[in-house]
């Protein structure tokens, strides 16, 4: 299954969860029940990864914790705030070059409506 794929799967679920619990939760809500569907799902989830960094050829195994990586392939960033920033956007960038994945979603759950919550990420490019 590739990127795009997998992104598909990631936002139905998404829109499911919003559907049934709305915003103004918690961003820890939206995480464990967004891991509990992409696992029932059949896919390979990893919650709360470690990502290692390397600085001046040192490496240190806890550079930062990518909140989502669905099947090795997709990296996910939370958030349930008032309103994406463009740092959010920077962070899941420097993350996805960090980590060495090509996708990156950033799914904001406090919107009334999800789909304005929703970025892609690809190759260093913010999609609508």
């Amino acid at each position: 299954m590739n990127e795009n794929e997998l992104s598909k799967i990631i936002i139905e679920k998404a829109l499911k969860i919003h559907k049934v619990l709305g915003p103004g939760l918690f961003e820890s809500v939206y995480h464990t029940v967004l891991v509990y569907e992409l696992r029932k799902s059949g896919l390979k989830v990893e919650s709360e990864k470690d990502i290692p960094v390397e600085y001046e050829g040192i490496i240190f195994d806890k550079g930062f914790r990518a909140d989502i990586i669905v099947e090795s392939k997709v990296l996910i960033e939370l958030k349930s705030v008032k309103k994406l920033e463009d740092i959010h956007f920077k962070q899941t960038l420097t993350y996805l070059k960090l980590s060495g994945l090509k996708l990156g979603l950033v799914i904001n759950f406090n919107e009334v409506l999800l789909k304005k919550g929703l970025k892609r990420i690809i190759n260093g490019k913010i999609e609508n």
